[in-house]
């Protein structure tokens, strides 16, 4: 039988060898040892790895990936079909509401473009009588001294923010998808507006990503582009030494791309968790991760300053 160390496995199969070890702690791929300790993986490796990775690929978490490769291993096509369906069923039925969420929050950005260039220009400051506010917009948005834009139908809170997907939100932030979203203040103070399901559902989801296994469903190609993105993205960041992470304050004009970088991140990483705040012509994003992710967020947003 093939003998190859990590560094051989890793080139073979195209997963890092961060996540070949974490792989072995987590019980999915074992490995036999050298006298001098190296591991040192068979053939079967490799085909171990890349069911694997077909099963990350279509969403399954580890626990599940574990529970899938014990059938795998048994040999009977029709046990793993059979254990397969039901799981990817699931999976199916969430990604068809997040895509449905997805557009949702698309149509309304489309909707707050339209509105904004159809206002005139005006050389007096902005204030919320300049029409930047859409009509329709509740109270709490016309009462407030920040400008947002807001598109005819979309939720109204606190310093103008478009909210789809039931997130926690404070000042002039876009979000959908149940991101965690904060900037603005009223009288020196931060604002915070909570919307359904309410603050402590919200709080418990946002502290979700520290039961997720640590592993990442791209590869390859896959995980080359996405750090590449990153990387570009925050570009010329600083950056600041977090509990469990880092904060990076970049210009606010790169919220939409920083955004959608993460819920995208999310998809694929859901051990990752980003909190972003604005805080007038800067965009601060707070990126954390268990203790075993924490290579992998250094490989994607750099260290501290």
């Amino acid at each position: 039988m093939t003998s190859m160390r990590i560094s051989q496995l890793a080139e073979r199969s195209g997963v890092p060898a961060t996540t070949l070890r974490f792989y072995e702690s987590a019980g999915l791929l074992s490995a036999d040892r050298t006298p001098a300790g190296y591991r040192m993986y068979g053939e079967d490796a490799v085909d171990r790895l890349a069911f694997i990775g077909a099963a990350k690929h279509l969403g399954l978490a580890l626990e599940e990936i574990g529970e899938l490769v014990g059938v795998w291993e048994a040999g009977a096509c029709r046990d793993v079909k059979a254990d397969l369906r039901p799981r990817i069923s699931a999976r199916l039925a969430e990604a068809e509401s997040r895509a449905a969420e997805l557009a949702a929050f698309t149509a309304s950005l489309r909707g707050a473009l339209a509105h904004l260039d159809a206002l005139p220009d005006r050389a007096g400051r902005c204030d919320p009588g300049c029409g930047f506010l859409a009509p329709g917009a509740g109270p709490a948005a016309r009462g407030s001294s920040a400008s947002g834009f807001l598109a005819p139908g979309a939720a109204a809170v606190s310093g103008g923010a478009v909210v789809s997907g039931g997130a926690a939100v404070s000042g002039g932030a876009a979000v959908s998808g149940g991101a965690a979203v904060s900037g603005g203040s009223r009288g020196g103070q931060p604002v915070d507006v909570v919307l359904s399901p309410g603050r402590r559902a919200a709080e418990r989801e946002a502290e979700r990503w520290r039961a997720v296994p640590v592993a990442c469903s791209l590869s390859g190609d896959g995980l080359g582009e996405r750090t590449d993105q990153w990387r570009d993205a925050v570009s010329g960041a600083n950056r600041a030494a977090l509990p469990e992470g880092l904060r990076l304050t970049l210009p606010v004009d790169r919220v939409a791309r920083i955004a959608e970088l993460a819920a995208a991140e999310q998809a694929c990483c859901p051990f990752f968790d980003f909190r972003l705040h604005l805080n007038g012509p800067y965009l601060h994003l707070e990126v954390r991760a268990p203790a075993d992710g924490s290579a992998l967020l250094t490989d994607l947003f750099g260290s501290a300053d």
